[in-house]
């Protein structure tokens, strides 16, 4: 079987002309921060949360990282699909300035009634960023609360 010599067609695709192609490119922005929390139902006695919650159910911290994907068309005159400073811009001031070394039980307005979980956060994290961003932009919010541990939420595609 002979091969085909590929360089005429890398070249080709180097060089193609945007206009011609429209694709949808994903492109992402990850930001940290470092939180403590409690995981409680307060209607609950302390014996049943440390049931639900086992050792979590204690005052702890994590080194939390939060990863934000945008999805769209890549501009012609930028090349962008969505300028990451700006995206990272609206991240900080919607999220990470209000849980940055706070108690996400006791310090966040926003999260106020909120059992503080990385699925609930990552919930209350899509809503505030998706505020900020032009409509259906936003592709996916995840949440890493250690190294093993994740919460994703995402518009269905």
């Amino acid at each position: 079987m002979a091969l085909r010599d590929l360089t005429d067609a890398d070249t080709a695709a180097a060089v193609r002309n945007p206009m011609t192609c429209s694709r949808m490119v994903l492109v992402s922005r990850r930001e940290s921060f470092n939180a403590a929390h409690q995981l409680c139902d307060p209607s609950l006695s302390d014996a049943e949360n440390k049931r639900l919650f086992g050792k979590c159910a204690n005052l702890h911290g994590h080194n939390y990282v939060l990863e934000v994907v945008v999805a769209g068309e890549i501009d012609d005159a930028t090349g962008y699909v969505f300028d990451l400073k700006r995206l990272s811009d609206v991240i900080c001031q919607r999220v990470i300035q209000d849980v940055d070394h706070r108690n996400l039980n006791t310090d966040v307005a926003w999260l106020n009634g909120c059992i503080p979980t990385a699925e609930n956060l990552a919930l209350a994290f899509w809503e505030r960023i998706r505020s900020e961003l032009p409509e259906g932009l936003l592709r996916s919010v995840r949440l890493w609360e250690t190294d093993k541990n994740w919460a994703e939420v995402g518009d269905p595609v």
